[in-house]
């Protein structure tokens, strides 16, 4: 089947499969709890909004069909690429739910998350969920419409850029994902340490008395008290990042477009 008798422009199917590409790979819209006909009527609204405003780097009207099957592999590559960043941060907050809930003595108590449909640990759903909150009352999703509409005047459809030039940003921004999944666990993970010290010093000075029984509750109980207590700096931390993903997504998408 040809663009042409799908009545359809070149420029557009490659404007539809950029916004799908990001729709599917945005955190919240490519959960599992998010239908695929709400992504795809999301999709196509979107394409159709934002096409009126493309304008596109080539003429595409006598182009190959194999070269754009090649072009549209690309538009999806930016698509993707652009959900990516977004779910690094959830990511970080798994990460950093992993490591408290495995020092805390829930490296077994595991859950399946709506989102991948995967197993993971009850405190790394607990911190994704804290994520997608503060994710959707800072108008994450708005921030990743802006990108996409920005990714292209920066990339017409039909336009290829240099994605190599990105990559080292790429993998900086990956590595602060795991400081930041640090960051949200180190306090929990000093008093642990500390709990276990003291209960290790009370073992040698009273050999009765079980430390082994006693640390699981008082792990449990001083790790939940500290996540509450640190709940409103979880929360700025979060919202920081997710402010500024729009900054970094621009930064992307100039280096992917910088001639």
């Amino acid at each position: 089947m040809s663009f042409e008798s799908l009545h359809l422009p070149p420029e557009f199917i490659l404007c539809l499969l950029r916004v799908a590409a990001v729709v599917g790979s945005t955190p919240v819209f490519s959960g599992a709890q998010a239908p695929k006909r709400i992504r795809a009527g999301l999709s196509l609204i979107l394409a159709v909004l934002l096409f009126p405003q493309v304008q596109p780097g080539i003429s595409l009207a006598e182009a190959s069909t194999v070269y754009l099957v090649l072009l549209g592999g690309y538009e999806i590559l930016i698509g993707l690429l652009l959900g990516f960043v977004g779910q690094l941060l959830f990511v970080a907050a798994q990460f950093g739910g992993t490591v408290i809930g495995y020092q805390m003595g829930f490296a077994a108590a595991n859950i399946v998350d709506p989102q991948s449909n995967q197993q993971i640990q009850l405190l790394s759903q607990f911190q994704s969920v804290v994520a997608m909150l503060v994710f959707l009352a800072v108008d994450g999703h708005h921030i990743f419409f802006r990108a996409l509409a920005r990714s292209f005047d920066v990339l017409p459809p039909g336009t290829l850029g240099h994605a190599e030039q990105a990559v080292p940003f790429i993998i900086d921004l990956t590595s602060r994902m795991f400081v930041l999944g640090l960051q949200l666990s180190a306090p929990i993970l000093v008093v642990l340490l500390l709990s276990d010290f003291i209960l290790g010093i009370m073992s040698r000075v009273f050999p009765q008395l079980n430390a082994f029984m006693l640390k699981f509750p008082i792990n449990i109980g001083m790790s939940f008290i500290l996540i509450g207590l640190m709940a409103e700096l979880v929360v700025s931390l979060l919202q920081e990042e997710f402010t500024g993903v729009g900054r970094d997504l621009l930064t992307i998408l100039s280096l992917v477009g910088d001639k």
